[in-house]
Formats: structure tokens, sequence, C-alpha cells
């Protein structure tokens, strides 16, 4: 696959087979709490790539994120990120 048709895939359509692919491991199993689950686990990456993007640069991240600044400095500490 090329580059560019990689990054023609919409976010939504990685997240959809990620919670399609948790539904079909938990076979039988009762999902319970699942907005929890998948909110926990993106968040933190979500967080680490603004940063990263922004050159750590809180302000610009914030900005990205459409976060005020001091939110995000209480998501960082919340995922032990500061």
């Amino acid at each position: 696959m090329d580059f560019n048709a990689i990054h023609s895939i919409p976010l939504s359509a990685h997240v959809k087979q990620a919670v399609d692919l948790y539904f079909a491991q938990m076979k039988d199993h009762d999902v319970v709490n699942l907005y929890e689950i998948v909110m926990s686990e993106v968040e933190k990456p979500l967080l680490e790539s603004a940063l990263r993007h922004s050159g750590y640069n809180q302000t610009k991240a914030a900005k990205a994120l459409g976060l005020s600044r001091s939110t995000l400095r209480k998501k960082l500490e919340q995922h032990g990120l500061s």
C-alpha cells in the first residue's frame, strides 16, 4: 500500500475496525463500559502525539486539540505526562 493510500483512510475507520475487533474477541462475554475503555485508550496517545507535533509546546498543543492550556495540563497530569 502506498503512503497516500494509508493516509487517506479516515481516523473513524481505524476506530471502527479496532472496536469491531474488540467485539469479536469478546465473543459471548458481556461488554461493559466500552465508551470509557475507548476514551482511556485513545486520550493518552492523542496527548502525546499533539505534544510531539507541537515541539512539546503546551500552548500550541492545547490549541491543536481545542483545549485550554489548563485543561491540557490537567489531562497530562492525569496520564502521568507532566
